[in-house]
């Protein structure tokens, strides 16, 4: 009996192995799709849905909820997103990203001997963007009021056990902490040891910033009773925060502590509701966030794969890998060149960098036999029947900033790896009426100074500006401007109905992992989770949107599986090679199954991502 039971277990464990081929489940749902980066954040979202608030509301509850929970990003931060609204079949842009205050000025940076504004610190800072982003969102499209919204994230405020991961940066940033008071005020939980950040599982409360969130529900409250709308009274929670009390005190912490912003640059500041660029991909429409996002190398780089057959080279071979990583690098050339913000001169020459005939012309760049570190930033002007004001600087471009191409990555904690995949969130939320939201909300990440008593944490995004137009002519530090950001959620179409949404975390790597994720489903069939999960490989050769802006030429990571003839092979093009146990970036994405009338979720197998369906 137990000889035939064994040969019977033999029989079936193919069955179980094959059905067990993901590390988390898909998720299935058919109402409603909440994910996001932390588990307590996805069930604000889950939470909202239950009330029979639509996507938007679910989602603002969502980035409400990571900002206090501190999940690589606080309410000083800077949201962005793209929506699908089903009454007009349109896909909208939110860019709630914040600009440069007053003063800050490239000569203002090199008099203090800095190549870019710095990391960390109120020198850093853009406007806060996080709290107007919420708030457009929720007064355009939304259905429920502020004070329904916010309600979880004042749950949380009031005090939730910290995760492990965010305590733990907090020990980790504990020198930086300490030279801001009201930083070291709410972070140190226990000053008198030598972990002075919480323990996990502690409960973590944020008093100041309680108070900063009740008022802006005052603040709606407050309009409703005087008979105005729904979204009038959360405008009004959007002037007190941007011209009222809180701004005075956001400010006044924020120039206490050495920042520039004034209660000019937080009146003057606004949130653009924007039309998205868009490719077709084989039949499919791809939608990203315009030029102050990355956003567009990924279009650039869907336009050059066009070119080739993917599906015939076979998922992560090495002539497939070098493909894509050629393509990423030709994209990622001209993101350094000529991205910026579309609102202030010079234009962008994005009709050129999206034109089917520009990325044919960059394709035949390919070397399908090694791999070109020298590759550089091309010439989109002709494909706008123009001159390229800025050509004398593409024969020189690649040599201003610095560069470390022989000094190999050493594991995930190598401080190049943390600052070029310098973390965000993302948020994912899709209802039966048809909303679809997909966001990636960030800054005022730890560490982070807390802006007087209000509780938010300041943006650290000036480092992304370029203080030398030579590296890049549209993506110079002035004040009022928004640098180019990582940033990058996406939305994708098929017959003129939702197909895929989906946004990573992970700082320039963003839009390599989610190139790679839409290539695992739509060329080699995968589900979304085997997608959210699959082996990526990572480019290196752009340079990085954080810190000193340093690029390693031809450094490449795989993940650590791959098979021996693959790495030699890639070895042989001149790649500079590292392995990590996982490489598909922290990716959450949502399905859309119109045969079964259902929604998939895929939710990262990386880190606390995390998602709820129904």
């Amino acid at each position: 009996m137990g000889k035939c039971y064994a040969i019977l277990l033999l029989l079936c464990l193919p069955v179980f192995l094959q059905a067990q081929h993901t590390q988390k489940p898909v998720l299935h749902g058919q109402h409603w799709m909440a994910i996001t980066g932390k588990p307590l954040a996805a069930t604000a979202g889950a939470m909202i849905f239950q009330q029979h608030g639509n996507a938007v509301d679910a989602a603002c509850a969502m980035i409400a909820a990571t900002s206090t929970m501190w999940d690589v990003l606080s309410w000083g931060g800077e949201t962005q997103a793209l929506i699908y609204n089903p009454k007009t079949k349109q896909v909208i842009g939110i860019n709630a990203l914040g600009v440069a205050p007053t003063g800050a000025t490239p000569a203002f940076y090199k008099q203090r001997n800095m190549q870019y504004p710095p990391e960390y610190g109120p020198l850093s800072a853009v406007t806060p963007g996080t709290p107007g982003g919420i708030l457009t969102m929720l007064a355009e499209y939304g259905t429920k009021s502020l004070k329904e919204v916010l309600a979880p994230a004042m749950e949380l405020a009031k005090g939730y056990p910290i995760e492990a991961q965010t305590a733990n940066y907090i020990q980790e940033y504990r020198k930086w902490i300490a030279q801001w008071p009201y930083s070291k005020q709410l972070f140190f939980t226990h000053p008198e040891r030598q972990r002075v950040a919480p323990d996990a599982g502690e409960i973590f409360r944020q008093p100041d910033l309680l108070v900063t969130l009740q008022k802006m529900v005052e603040a709606e409250q407050a309009a409703l009773k005087k008979g105005k709308s729904r979204k009038e009274a959360i405008y009004a929670a959007y002037d007190r925060f941007y011209k009222g009390d809180i701004a005075q005190e956001f400010v006044r912490g924020t120039r206490e502590q050495g920042g520039l912003i004034t209660l000019e640059d937080m009146a003057n500041w606004k949130v653009h509701i924007e039309t998205p660029m868009k490719v077709n991909y084989k039949g499919i429409d791809v939608y990203k966030l315009s030029q102050w996002t990355q956003g567009p190398a990924m279009l650039q780089a869907l336009n050059i794969l066009e070119n080739f057959d993917l599906k015939g080279m076979g998922y992560n071979s090495s002539r497939y890998i070098h493909t894509v990583y050629q393509a990423m690098n030709l994209a990622f050339a001209d993101r350094d060149f000529y991205y910026g913000d579309p609102y202030f001169p010079p234009e962008e020459p994005m009709k050129g960098l999206l034109s089917k005939a520009y990325a044919k012309e960059r394709a035949r760049l390919i070397n399908p036999e090694k791999n070109d570190t020298t590759i550089g930033p091309g010439d989109p002007y002709p494909f706008e029947a123009k001159q390229n004001p800025y050509f004398d600087f593409l024969k020189t471009w690649g040599h201003t900033a610095v560069y470390r191409p022989e000094e190999p990555i050493q594991g995930t904690d190598d401080p190049f790896l943390k600052t070029f995949q310098s973390g965000t969130t993302s948020v994912e939320a899709a209802d039966e009426e048809g909303w679809v939201v997909s966001v990636t909300p960030s800054g005022g990440w730890i560490p982070a100074t807390i802006a007087g008593r209000t509780g938010v944490g300041l943006s650290q995004r000036l480092q992304s500006f370029v203080l030398d137009k030579k590296e890049n002519p549209f993506n110079v530090m002035e004040p009022g401007k928004h640098p180019r950001v990582t940033l990058t959620p996406t939305l994708a179409l098929k017959d003129g109905k939702p197909f895929l949404s989906f946004a990573v975390q992970g700082g320039d790597s963003q839009d390599q992992n989610l190139l790679q994720f839409f290539l695992n489903v739509v060329e080699f069939g995968m589900n979304v989770q085997e997608a959210v999960e699959a082996a990526n490989f990572n480019s290196y050769q752009m340079y990085s949107s954080f810190g000193i802006h340093e690029r390693k030429p031809g450094g490449l990571t795989l993940q650590q599986n791959t098979p021996f003839w693959t790495r030699k092979e890639l070895a042989r093009m001149g790649y500079k090679i590292d392995y990590q146990e996982r490489t598909s970036g922290p990716i959450n994405a949502i399905y859309f199954d119109w045969l079964h009338g259902s929604f998939w979720g895929g939710s990262s197998n990386h880190g606390e991502d995390y998602g709820i369906g129904w």
